[in-house]
């Protein structure tokens, strides 16, 4: 498998150095919510060289997921979401260790997924209460932490950035998550990168349901909420958006991992 290993991250290695492979292998991750963001977020990491991936959702592939989240497909309906990515990614890397854990995140049940433990804890949930929990317990830890806004309802490219948590302008999800800190007066012990996109479109369509038992989606993406009431809302959202915040979300891992290896020398 070690020589399957070098050819697959050839041109990785060609670009980053043999030091960076060997560093980004060794590493601990843990994603949470592997919708539109979370889904491509894991196969930037898995094809950059990430090999010990825990990935974290509750949900099963339903067919509205198909035109934004990377398992997603007519032969994946139905599935666990965390199965069917874990068997993506296995066929792009067979030697990685993937860990599927088919549960929601909560402020209940957050030592159990032990994130002391982790070099990356990277945040994709769409639940306000569930993803404020996770920043405030996230950076407690050592771990380096990064979250991804709401990727709904936009359409231009050009306007995804990466900004502070504090800094971030335009977002009506960390307008919410920031006034719940100061309402609570609860914050994070550190600063945090996110992505995300000041652009906010409306809805044009009418949205519909799944329609079958084994596609509901209990626990919908971060592309997928109305921030302002609290109360579920399907918006609209395009694979290019939500793959670009993903992207964005595994290159902050990269990066970080290559500025703390050059900061070495």
């Amino acid at each position: 498998m070690e020589s399957l290993e070098n050819a697959i991250f050839n041109r990785a290695e060609l670009l980053l150095g043999s030091d960076f492979m060997q560093a980004a292998a060794q590493k601990r991750v843990i994603l949470f919510g592997v919708g539109g963001v979370g889904s491509w977020c894991a196969e930037g990491l898995i094809r950059s060289g990430i090999r010990n991936l825990t990935i974290v959702d509750s949900d099963r592939v339903c067919i509205t997921n198909i035109n934004r989240q990377m398992m997603a497909n007519c032969r994946t309906i139905g599935q666990v979401k965390v199965e069917a990515l874990k068997k993506r990614l296995l066929e792009v890397n067979p030697s990685a260790e993937i860990t599927a854990v088919c549960s929601i995140y909560s402020d209940e049940n957050a030592e159990a997924f032990h994130l002391e433990s982790y070099d990356y804890i990277i945040d994709c949930i769409d639940s306000l209460k569930d993803k404020a929990s996770l920043i405030l317990r996230a950076c407690a830890t050592d771990a380096t932490f990064f979250s991804s806004m709401g990727a709904a309802l936009k359409l231009d490219p050009t306007k995804i950035r990466v900004d502070e948590f504090w800094k971030v302008q335009g977002c009506p999800l960390a307008r919410a998550i920031r006034k719940r800190f100061k309402s609570r007066k609860t914050y994070p012990r550190h600063k945090f990168l996110c992505v995300y996109s000041d652009e906010l479109l409306e809805n044009l369509g009418e949205a519909h349901s799944c329609g079958t038992a084994q596609c509901i989606c209990h626990n919908a993406d971060s592309d997928s909420h109305n921030w302002n009431d609290y109360k579920a809302q399907i918006n609209g959202s395009l694979a290019h958006i939500t793959a670009i915040f993903g992207f964005h979300l595994s290159s902050l891992v990269l990066m970080d991992i290559r500025k703390k290896l050059l900061a070495r020398r």
